[in-house]
């Protein structure tokens, strides 16, 4: 069993400033007072935001074997903690800082944001310095110095309390399925199984993993699962004649790395609604811890049941017992399959997490412009959080990389998810 990083004791001191527990979560809007708003607050966040989504996009900087989320949840849960230590509203993730003095949670926000990202990605340190030493210059003086005391002493805390998460281990080898329903590499590379060890990570707020592990899947017998398949079989191969010209624009948009996309609605919600620096802090610490546990808890479950993905069942379709679905041994998805199993869909599961974390601090309807790095130039429109979760987990079936089963096992690991680091 894993245990939670968020039910962990600490007490320890650096200079004047001295971390103490903290018994609670994070704060919800009804407990949160008001702050005054600093537009360069929500501001702060969202530059190291857009610095980290620089970082991660940059070929090489992101190591193999340690995913993404991970980063984001340590910079914002960093962010958030510093800025609840010094503005003296709200209740941190983990700990807090208590300042000698007045801080300025400014400071704080942004010294804690730059230690982590420069410890985490050493090579990028100067553009971080570099961003940082701009922050700070634009500040006036007073409290400036107590606040970059606490955020270093922040971001040095939780930098430690992660050291040996299990995010560092070698991805041991998976041997490749035999059976029916089994998940084996697919084509075109027949690359092996990555983020094997990624269930063994400690959660940030989950108590565990498998909190939240899906039912297990169907039978393959079934005609859910018949009809599943065939769904995909039709509208998500790469010769199509089903599948619509939007329903194609669909699955080129959402094919890059799904974290991406909500931190970046995020942003414009954020910055659109002119949010105070702890209102920005909280919500992408939210989001944020809510990806990387989704992550950690989707690994899990992938592993658990190893479900094999469409263009495997559907190319051996004539091997999995139900008199239903059809072998097309020359079958090929429109879109590349993930390295991994099928069942949970995670594209469907970080959706469904984002919707629920942005629709809890600013209601369900949003206009909403989406753009893709997947699809430069592309924009597609939204009236709600959740019509961008449902297309978002959808298109992975017209992509021809998950079935209908996934989407709806991910849809709701992601809302349990979400739900937990809510209530926390």
């Amino acid at each position: 069993m894993t245990t939670s990083m968020s039910r962990r004791h600490l007490f320890a001191a650096g200079g004047a400033a001295a971390a103490v527990l903290a018994t609670t979560g994070l704060p919800t809007p009804a407990t949160a007072a008001p702050a005054p708003v600093r537009r360069s607050g929500a501001d702060l966040v969202l530059a190291w935001n857009r610095e980290l989504l620089t970082t991660v996009r940059t070929a090489g900087l992101q190591p193999a074997t340690v995913h993404p989320t991970r980063s984001f949840a340590l910079l914002h849960a960093a962010v958030h903690d510093a800025v609840v230590a010094t503005a003296g509203i709200g209740r941190p993730y983990l700990f807090t800082v208590d300042v000698a003095g007045a801080a300025a949670p400014e400071a704080a926000a942004a010294q804690a944001a730059h230690d982590v990202l420069a410890a985490l990605y050493p090579t990028r340190a100067g553009e971080y310095g570099t961003l940082l030493a701009g922050q700070l210059a634009a500040m006036t003086p007073a409290g400036r110095d107590a606040g970059v005391r606490a955020g270093r002493l922040v971001a040095r805390l939780l930098l430690g309390l992660r050291a040996d998460d299990g995010s560092a281990a070698v991805p041991p080898v998976l041997a490749p399925g035999t059976a029916p329903g089994q998940y084996r590499p697919t084509p075109p590379a027949f690359a092996p199984a990555a983020f094997t060890h990624w269930a063994a990570v400690t959660p940030f707020v989950l108590d565990r993993a498998s909190r939240f592990r899906p039912a297990p899947y169907p039978a393959l017998g079934s005609a859910r699962y018949a009809q599943a398949l065939g769904d995909v079989a039709a509208a998500g191969r790469d010769t199509s004649t089903t599948r619509t010209a939007d329903e194609t624009v669909r699955a080129r948009f959402w094919a890059a790395p799904i974290w991406n996309y909500w931190n970046e609605i995020a942003q414009s919600v954020v910055g659109g609604s002119r949010s105070s620096l702890p209102v920005a802090a909280r919500v992408f610490a939210r989001l944020n811890l809510a990806f990387a546990d989704a992550v950690i808890a989707f690994y899990e479950a992938k592993y658990h049941y190893r479900i094999w993905r469409p263009i495997t069942a559907i190319r051996l379709a004539g091997t999995d017992g139900n008199p239903a679905t059809d072998g097309i041994p020359d079958w090929s998805s429109l879109a590349t399959t993930p390295a991994d199993p099928a069942y949970p869909g995670a594209h469907s599961i970080i959706s469904q997490a984002g919707a629920l974390v942005l629709r809890q601090e600013y209601g369900p309807r949003w206009q909403l412009a989406v753009t893709s790095e997947a699809l430069p130039g592309t924009v597609r429109r939204f009236a709600t959080f959740q019509d961008v979760a449902d297309e978002a987990g959808l298109s992975r079936i017209v992509a021809g990389v998950h079935t209908r089963l996934d989407h709806e096992a991910g849809r709701q690991l992601g809302h349990d998810v979400a739900g937990f680091v809510l209530r926390s």
